[in-house]
């Protein structure tokens, strides 16, 4: 049988690879955090003070999220119920088209700088669905002047 250099539908063939070499690059979105598109979002910064980690969890209730710190590693861990209807019911016969919200466990490990954070001093606020966590740094050494007498 003949085989032609080029498929059938060079264009469909194309945007294949493109989505194939999308997911390669990019992380797919799942439950245990990994990377972008990971739930929750976060964002991690600095002051001269502070280590600050925004993590964005809209919807949670603040007593059913987890925050931990051990060994310079933060784990933020919870669960997203779903307000969705429940599907199959007798009485409603309902379905979901589309479902965008994320629901249900949920675990983001950040790694932090060993010798930058002091993990005596952490605060966690909650408001307006964002987890703020401040860690205040430790103080670098500070070169002094020494008297000579």
């Amino acid at each position: 049988m003949y085989r032609s250099m080029f498929p059938r539908d060079l264009f469909a063939e194309f945007e294949r690879l493109q989505h194939d070499m999308q997911q390669a690059f990019d992380s797919v979105p799942n439950i245990r955090g990994t990377g972008a598109g990971s739930f929750p979002a976060i964002n991690v910064g600095r002051t001269p003070q502070t280590l600050e980690l925004y993590a964005f969890v809209p919807g949670l209730d603040p007593q059913s999220i987890e925050v931990n710190l051990e060994r310079n590693v933060l784990t933020i861990a919870g669960e997203r119920q779903s307000d969705a209807p429940a599907a199959g019911k007798r009485e409603e016969r309902t379905s979901m088209h589309i479902n965008e919200r994320f629901t249900g466990r949920f675990r983001r490990v950040v790694s932090l700088p060993e010798d930058d954070v002091n993990p005596d001093s952490v605060n966690a606020q909650y408001r307006d669905g964002v987890l703020r966590i401040s860690i205040k740094r430790r103080q670098a050494p500070q070169p002094r002047r020494i008297m000579v007498q």
